[in-house]
Formats: C-alpha cells, sequence, structure tokens
C-alpha cells in the first residue's frame, strides 16, 4: 500500500430497533434518525504491511539466479528469515539496502 492510499473504515452503525420504532424486518429509518459512521482508521504504525518474498521472488527482484541467492544465504551474506528452519523468505525492505550495495560493489569491481 502506498503511503497516500488509506484504509477506512465506514461500517455503518445502525440504531437499535426500540429507538426508531421500526418493526422487525424493518429494513428502513424514520427521517428523525441519524446514522453513524466509524471514524477513518490510520495504520497504527504509519508503515505499510510487508509481505516476506520467496527465493524466487528475491531473486527477480535482485536480478540474479535462485541458485545465487541460496549461496548468499549459505554463507550468510543477505538478510534473511528462516520459517520452521527450512521455509527462506526476504523482507523486501532489507533487499533494498543489500541491492544497493550488491550495485555499489559491482560498479567498483
Amino acid at each position: 500500500m502506498s503511503p497516500n492510499k488509506r484504509t477506512f473504515n465506514l461500517s455503518l452503525i445502525e440504531p437499535a430497533k426500540e429507538a426508531t420504532g421500526g418493526k422487525k424486518g424493518d429494513t428502513s429509518s424514520p427521517p428523525n434518525v441519524a446514522h453513524t459512521f466509524v471514524e477513518p482508521q490510520e495504520n497504527p504504525s504509519s508503515l505499510p504491511e510487508e509481505y516476506p518474498l520467496t527465493v524466487r521472488e528475491a531473486a527477480k527482484y535482485l536480478g540474479v539466479s535462485p541458485q545465487s541467492v541460496y549461496l548468499w544465504v549459505e554463507h550468510k551474506q543477505i538478510p534473511h528469515l528462516l520459517l520452521m528452519s527450512r521455509n527462506i523468505r526476504f523482507l523486501k525492505s532489507d533487499l533494498e539496502t543489500f541491492r544497493a550495495s550488491f550495485k555499489q560493489e559491482m560498479e567498483n569491481a
């Protein structure tokens, strides 16, 4: 989700039937009853949700082969997460930093 987009919870709060004088099954509201909307909610951490990438997705993002990514993981050269001690995942924010340093190394070589 981009920083300019916001998520709004516009759930309609329906007044109690006793207050409206409506009958059971009556979905209309009398003209003297106003509906209230819940205020928009901001993301509490103000950071967009980040989903972990697989090895293939990380390789595609970095522009390398999956074998290169596995090699970097084996040598602990790339930040990664281990799920259930077998599944390797990557956070895109960590890969952005890694990609910048990797690119700089390639230019200096």
